[in-house]
């Protein structure tokens, strides 16, 4: 792992960030990073009440990154109400993390659907059970709508429940961040202006 830990040069970064994030997401994976595609994602509500939480990084494709929720949970209703969000990477055997800022939409019902047919079945049958953020009685009523659903589903064949999908993130901004001696880290900045991407430096 030593021999990852280098300098990052906006002469020698890729011009696409994207490319970029694929480079060390492949390094993070490579080097064994337990959750590699663990990330922050931040929104805030519309008056401005920021949160923040772990998700999993589902997809990274050439129009943004994906994530799966329950679209009436708590993020699912501040993304409703701004679309704004922010995505962070930390990889800290790396010394790396990659900030990520942009416009959240949602993916189509066919990717939605073709990705929660590959969850395993107790996961497909939880996306039922929990409303996800709202107040319950306690862990027995949660374990008893478990029981409901895996009675009802008992094919196997489990629908995706209207209030659960994906989203994709639409970057407007990277930083990408290696950590340095004396605090001298590297910041490398992708701007996006108009179609294509500016690079620059920034003090750490």
């Amino acid at each position: 792992m030593e021999d990852l830990l280098k300098e990052l040069d906006e002469t020698r970064a890729a011009k696409d960030p994207f490319q970029q994030f694929d480079r060390w997401f492949e390094d993070a994976v490579n080097a064994g990073i337990r959750d590699a595609n663990a990330m922050t994602l931040a929104t805030a509500s519309r008056d401005g009440s920021p949160a923040a939480r772990i998700v999993l990084l589902k997809g990274s494709e050439k129009r943004g990154f994906v994530f799966f929720s329950n679209y009436e949970s708590r993020k699912g209703r501040e993304l409703t109400e701004n679309p704004r969000a922010a995505l962070l990477f930390f990889w800290p055997e790396l010394e790396r993390q990659v900030r990520i800022e942009g416009i959240v939409e949602i993916v189509s019902r066919g990717q939605t659907e073709e990705y929660f047919a590959s969850r395993p079945l107790e996961s497909r049958i939880g996306a039922w059970a929990s409303r996800q953020s709202r107040i319950i009685s306690g862990r027995d009523f949660l374990e008893g709508e478990f029981k409901k659903y895996q009675s009802q589903f008992s094919s196997g064949a489990v629908p995706v429940p209207d209030y659960w999908g994906g989203y994709r993130l639409v970057p407007s901004k990277f930083e990408f961040w290696q950590g340095r001696p004396n605090r001298l880290h590297d910041r490398i900045e992708y701007l996006l202006k108009g179609s294509s991407w500016s690079i620059q430096r920034l003090s750490p």
